[in-house]
């Protein structure tokens, strides 16, 4: 027991001394921490919160007790593990007490999971979790380029695994490396490695900066007990490895460590040094197979010069001489010109033969000339005196003419013209024809002997036919006094027209 010295004397009538709150809180602090100096507890966490200032708050539980706790903002960073509601564990630290609200608490130094077991059931609940939305599935893994360009590594700037990878890309293949440097346990962790992963995938785009952007990327750490690599097994960790458009090696931990990380990329190294072989190729490899390939071409080339200069050879030796076959084509040329002489000679003398028969067949033009004398004067006969003039004057033209081109020539034109004015006299006779008079409303009268002439040569029962402009009417004479009856309708009377000299008489 902590002795009070300072406390006042027994008031009268009692032997308790008097003491103030603060002297009862300050001797219960000084006791729980003399007594408890450094604990270890195990209980469940209840009620987790953060403080805005970085503070975790929570209580330890067990079925019968409960304990407050807190963890200060600079010990929170390194505890290893994040806290949850429900999670038990194994707090290690000092008790003290909280005079302003007169509790204990234990101030929290380390913190650790109830042992392995309780570790791994929560690391396979969430493996279940996540496969069963298919971040771990097959089809999402993507295969990883033959020769990046530039390669991203998320790791710690200062350990030795960043050396490592250096140093074996350098021995393989060097290339562009662009390092993110992240904590790789420990409060703020897995963002830190997410937030990695995520900016790696911006680089290239247009908000980012003018960074190139990696072909593929290396998610990187030693190697450490479960509790050191928990970070990689955080949620926010797997998603963004799922997530990444870039292709994605995770090398956490040494061969035998296991974390989520490794199910949601694309490829797993059993330790960084085997991530950044797989990443390039071997350069001293890659030039010696360039060099056999070189090699195997230039033999395969040489072998085929070879197999084709022995063909033309071959076909060399199997073809004639040039000049003879010059000699011969020329020969050969000769005999087809000479040929072709001939053929064309004796077509030519076809063609000359044939033109004598078609002339020979062909009337003499003076022959034409009579044939178009005699059409002539047939036409002339049957127009009458007109024509006949105007073909004895075409005669008398053409016989001024002599024969041949100035004929030839002429006699169309002659022709044209004799037509022409065969045209005109046929229209001076068709205006001056009895038809035209018909179509005026006169008839033409006719007997069984020809045209009647005037009404003395009709006689009672003498058959008429009777021409209009529209046709013919039968009818039956009733001779010049009337008396007898018409076969057909008497046409009305109609004034008479004194007949002109010429023409074909009067007209009933």
């Amino acid at each position: 027991m902590t002795d009070i010295s300072d406390a006042d004397p027994p008031a009268a009538g009692t032997n308790l001394p008097e003491y103030s709150v603060s002297e009862v809180s300050q001797a219960v602090k000084r006791t729980l921490e003399s007594t408890f100096d450094r604990v270890r507890i195990r209980g469940e966490i209840s009620g987790f919160k953060r403080a805005a200032s970085g503070h975790l708050y929570m209580a330890l539980k067990d079925d019968k007790a409960v304990l407050d706790g807190v963890c200060w903002r600079g010990v929170a960073g390194k505890l290893g593990l994040r806290p949850e509601d429900g999670m038990e564990v194994i707090v290690s630290g000092r008790i003290t007490s909280y005079p302003g609200r007169s509790k204990y608490q234990i101030v929290i130094d380390a913190m650790e999971l109830a042992g392995e077991g309780a570790l791994l059931k929560l690391l396979e609940d969430r493996r279940r979790k996540l496969m069963a939305e298919g971040l771990f599935a097959a089809e999402r893994k993507r295969p990883l380029p033959y020769l990046p360009q530039v390669i991203g590594v998320v790791t710690s700037p200062t350990g030795a695994v960043i050396r490592d990878i250096l140093h074996r890309l350098a021995d393989r293949f060097p290339r562009h490396v662009l390092v993110w440097p992240v904590l790789v346990q420990g409060e703020g962790a897995a963002e830190q490695i997410a937030a990695a992963i995520a900016g790696f995938n911006r680089l290239g785009t247009a908000e980012s900066s003018g960074a190139p952007r990696p072909d593929v990327l290396i998610v990187a750490r030693g190697g450490g007990s479960l509790e050191d690599l928990w970070a990689f097994n955080e949620e926010v960790v797997v998603r963004a490895a799922a997530a990444s458009e870039i292709p994605l090696i995770s090398a956490v931990g040494h061969e035998t460590d296991t974390t989520l990380i490794d199910f949601a990329s694309d490829r797993r190294a059993p330790t960084p040094t085997a991530a950044a072989e797989m990443a390039v190729p071997v350069r001293r490899d890659l030039l010696a197979e360039l060099a056999e390939l070189e090699r195997r071409m230039l033999a395969a080339g040489g072998r085929l010069l070879d197999e084709r200069r022995t063909l033309v050879e071959g076909l060399g030796r199997g073809l004639p001489e040039p000049k003879r076959l010059i000699e011969e084509m020329s020969q050969r040329l000769d005999e087809r010109g000479e040929r072709l002489a001939n053929a064309m000679q004796s077509h030519l003398q076809g063609l000359t033969a044939e033109v004598g028969r078609l002339q020979a067949a062909l009337p003499h033009p003076r022959q034409q000339l009579n044939f178009a004398k005699e059409r002539l004067a047939a036409e002339a006969d049957r127009l009458g005196g007109v024509g006949r003039r105007a073909l004895r004057s075409a005669d008398e033209d053409l016989a001024r003419l002599d024969a041949g081109r100035r004929l030839r020539d002429f006699c169309g034109r002659a022709l044209g013209d004799a037509r022409g004015e065969l045209e005109a006299l046929a229209r001076v006779l068709d205006s001056v024809s009895y038809q035209n008079v018909l179509q005026r409303g006169f008839a033409v009268v006719r007997g069984p002997d020809g045209l009647v002439a005037g009404a003395a040569a009709v006689t009672p029962g003498l058959a008429l036919d009777i021409e209009f402009g529209d046709g013919h009417a039968a009818a039956v004479g009733v001779g010049a006094g009337g008396g007898a009856k018409s076969a057909a309708p008497r046409a009305p009377a109609r004034p008479k027209r004194k007949p002109d000299d010429g023409s074909q008489g009067s007209l009933l």
